[in-house]
């Protein structure tokens, strides 16, 4: 059996530096459990000097008691003093860590120009310092920062920094492409060639600012190298680091490099979205392995043969990594899609059934209209229910009004009026909103929580607003999509019209629907839900 790659994450600190991430110490805490659950070997928390979040998360990350190594990040000591006088050496070994990483200049140019110091002094700034640590009992990891550019200009001397280091005890000597400008053969080439001169363990650091970071990450590793380091989904300065998320499939179901257990490699997916979530940064639906689209099929022809062997597109088994394989309904779709959609909902639907033919092309005039289904899977599913007769009417809309109030001395005030027919009572409610979406959603919400209390818990978790024909300005038709959540689920639906306000209505109500009709159980057992909402049981 190949040997184990160890799997060091630094989200936490690489990825934060990325735009648009911030976490603070709770959710650097959150996420940390979660990558000791996935399996990874090295989670690298922060430098303990240098802001008070990563002071707090040292602090309390000890009493999780992970299997993985937390480690401290730092800096060779600075020139002119001795190491057990560096203040940020000194805070990694307060911290009570086992591990600590310390990046350390292997390019001559950034010595003499970012340091501004010599040669010499570096090559001691580096053995000085993980001599230092080493007899404080750390395992010690070396970030030989810029190594790649180093080693094409210098190589001599980028292969000193790298001895210095490992004469000093080192564990890991991490080979770091810090301004990602490497290419995959220069990686493989270089790699092999530092294995042959250096006696140590090898790591790999890339970054993403030519898209080539997981590929030189795999190049390095069939270079010899044995730790990799990256971030989840890619996250980190400039373009990103490394994808851990992409790398690790690679690496285990593709060149047969162990990495995680096949039991932890089944929660990649969860992770990434879960790390996504706390960090507040969208997923790209297409990012491979862990996207929501990255098994999503769309054309007829190709849903037609998954349907016969799911190997005919997709590379993978999908829930190796934990993701599942998803079917869309659009304007593209043949009869496939719509019977695999329908078998996902255990309804009565085939080729020869003149519904689904019915239902195929409401589909594709609606997506002509302007809607988009393969984004709103809940409204999807009410088409398809109403089309199999699986679904009643819940709530009928009567009427609604808005009205939005603005003067000199306060701020806008939206109220939204609607009247509905609730089980054949009329039900009249007002509510005031931030907007008049908002008034909507208040008002509706008031007017069918007296029948079912537990949508309470259901609230709007995204609004999202297109305008389909930019020529038509003002008149221009719009796409509404609404993200909803509760219940321990999360639905989208998506409404159209030339007035935003009813294409919001649209999704609104769909949203709410989708809830109602029992898919999310809400408060009750899901046969009783069916029983109270009028609906058709088959």
């Amino acid at each position: 059996m190949a040997t184990t790659i160890s799997v060091f994450d630094t989200t936490l600190r690489d990825g934060t530096q990325g735009e648009g991430v911030s976490l603070s110490a709770e959710d650097k805490l959150k996420i940390a459990l979660k990558l000791d659950a996935l399996g990874v070997h090295y989670i690298e928390g922060g430098n303990p000097g240098s802001n008070s979040k990563d002071i707090e998360f040292f602090e309390r990350v000890k009493a999780l008691r992970l299997q993985a190594k937390v480690t401290a990040f730092g800096s060779t000591r600075r020139k002119g003093i001795q190491a057990d006088q560096d203040v940020s050496l000194n805070r990694i070994i307060d911290s009570g860590v086992r591990a600590a990483t310390l990046v350390g200049k292997a390019w001559d140019f950034h010595v003499t120009t970012a340091l501004q110091t010599t040669l010499e002094e570096n090559l001691a700034m580096i053995y000085d310092s993980f001599s230092y640590l080493k007899q404080q009992g750390l395992e010690t990891i070396y970030d030989a920062e810029h190594f790649f550019d180093g080693y094409k200009h210098n190589p001599d001397y980028a292969l000193a920094a790298l001895r210095k280091a490992a004469d000093a005890g080192a564990e890991w000597i991490v080979l770091c492409d810090t301004n990602g400008g490497t290419l995959p053969n220069e990686v493989f080439e270089i790699v092999g060639r530092v294995r042959a001169e250096i006696n140590a363990p090898i790591g790999i650091h890339t970054h993403n600012d030519c898209e080539l970071a997981v590929a030189n990450t795999l190049a390095a590793v069939q270079a010899g190298a044995r730790q990799i380091q990256g971030t989840i989904n890619g996250y980190g300065e400039r373009c990103g680091n490394a994808n851990l998320c992409s790398i690790i499939p690679n690496l285990q179901l593709k060149l047969n490099y162990p990495c995680l257990s096949p039991e932890q490699l089944q929660m990649l997916t969860g992770t990434a979205r879960y790390v996504s979530e706390i960090a507040n940064v969208h997923l790209p639906v297409n990012q491979p392995y862990v996207g929501v689209a990255a098994f999503a099929h769309k054309g007829g022809i190709h849903v037609s043969a998954i349907m016969k062997d799911s190997k005919t597109y997709e590379h993978i088994a999908p829930e190796l990594v934990g993701n599942k394989q998803r079917v869309l309904v659009s304007e593209l779709s043949g009869q496939s899609n719509i019977i695999v959609k329908a078998q996902e909902l255990n309804l009565n639907m085939n080729l020869e059934n003149k519904e689904t033919r019915a239902i195929i092309d409401k589909i594709k005039d609606l997506e002509h209209q302007g809607y988009q289904f393969e984004g709103a899977d809940a409204s999807l599913e009410l088409l398809l229910r109403e089309a199999s007769g699986d679904l009643k009417e819940i709530f009928k809309l009567e009427s609604f009004k808005i009205l939005v109030e603005k003067n000199a001395a306060s701020a806008v005030v939206s109220e939204a009026i609607v009247k509905l027919k609730v089980h054949g009572e009329t039900v009249y409610t007002a509510a005031e909103g931030n907007g008049p979406v908002n008034a909507l959603d208040s008002a509706l919400r008031k007017a069918l929580l007296q029948f079912y209390p537990a949508i309470q818990e259901m609230h709007l978790s995204d609004y999202k607003v297109r305008v389909l024909d930019e020529k038509d300005a003002t008149a221009a038709k719009v796409r509404v999509l609404i993200e909803s959540t509760g219940f321990g689920s999360t639905w989208n639906t998506v409404g159209v019209s030339e007035n935003m306000l009813e294409a919001s209505w649209q999704a609104l109500v769909d949203s709410f629907r989708y809830a109602l009709i029992g898919k999310t159980r809400i408060g009750q057992s899901h046969e009783t839900n069916r029983d109270q909402l009028g609906l058709v049981n088959h």
